[in-house]
């Protein structure tokens, strides 16, 4: 019995690996700044993040991306685009979503960038409490 729930744990589905640094984008669950911020901290975890997202999901993904490369935090490394069948509850054929995944690593003055919005955060905080 042992074996068979060792078996079951270490199966990979249908290929999918589940990834550390993968971010699925939703348009509706979280606030943008969510996904920006939760970017930044697996760029400083794993050194690059994967954004990926489907369908209407998609503009939030291209523009999280946007936010990190134009505040010098991230470079593009790679950008897939598929289409993926999903079942639609509706009706009774599948029905075909866009999906987009953007790998993104980090750029060579990451760390400064970071440890410099720290510095202001705590900066600003000792203001307020004067």
């Amino acid at each position: 019995m042992e074996e068979i729930a060792e078996g079951v744990n270490n199966l990979n589905l249908a290929g999918d690996v589940i990834k550390k640094n993968r971010i699925q984008v939703s348009n509706t669950k979280k606030p943008l700044f969510f996904y920006v911020n939760l970017a930044k901290r697996y760029m400083q975890q794993h050194n690059e993040v994967e954004l990926s997202a489907l369908g209407m999901a998609i503009a939030t993904v291209v523009t999280v991306a946007e936010i990190l490369k134009n505040n010098g935090l991230a470079v593009e490394k790679k950008i897939t685009t598929s289409t993926v069948d999903m079942k639609d509850e509706t009706r009774a054929r599948p029905v075909q979503k866009a999906k987009i995944e953007i790998l993104l690593g980090k750029t060579a003055n990451f760390d400064e960038l970071m440890a410099a919005a720290a510095e202001e955060r705590e900066a600003g905080n000792g203001e307020e409490q004067g």
